[in-house]
């Protein structure tokens, strides 16, 4: 890690869920015909749920903050993703979650609890689980969707990198959930 670095945890896709983010992305372009321009897609690589944004973070509080959130335990859980969303002071795109599981929000509460332990300050703004589909949104489509499903199987720390052609999230480390015995 840099000196310094933009970070953020989250929950990442498994590759049946991007898959299943790509074909609504698609879905989406498709429908907006001649508009799809009026959006900045996000790229599939870069999917995710931010669970909670770190801003620009010193390597040595990253380290502390990789100590602080390793003893967080969560089991695996679902999260139904049952709308679009239009944000319009962000002017983002997004699914959301109608009913966010209850584990999302505790583990989110948890992560929070660590971050402030490490002397940063998390997002005072209620949490609302959401997938980014794009950027510079004017509008919300009208479309109906089908509801995703998301299995969240574990959390990471991600890195928000600027390159040439745009931002590319690299994962940095990844803690996996605790499955219960059957």
């Amino acid at each position: 890690m840099a000196p310094s670095a933009r970070l953020f945890f989250a929950l990442w896709p498994d590759e049946e869920t991007r898959q299943a983010l790509v074909r609504l992305s698609e879905l989406l372009q498709i429908s907006q015909s001649g508009r799809a321009k009026e959006f900045k897609w996000t790229q599939p690589h870069n999917l995710h749920v931010t669970l909670v944004f770190l801003g620009q973070v010193e390597a040595a509080t990253g380290l502390l903050l990789k100590q602080a959130v390793a003893g967080i335990g969560a089991t695996p859980f679902e999260l139904t993703f049952d709308r679009l969303s239009y944000w319009s002071q962000p002017k983002v795109l997004c699914l959301t979650a109608q009913q966010p599981a209850q584990a999302i929000m505790e583990l989110v509460a948890g992560l929070n609890a660590a971050v402030i332990g490490c002397g940063l300050q998390p997002d005072a703004r209620p949490y609302s689980p959401h997938i980014t589909l794009a950027r510079h949104a004017r509008y919300l489509p009208e479309i109906a969707i089908e509801p995703l499903v998301w299995r969240a199987e574990s959390f990471c720390l991600v890195e928000s990198c600027s390159e040439a052609d745009g931002v590319c999230y690299r994962v940095l480390q990844q803690w996996p959930f605790i499955k219960t015995p059957v």
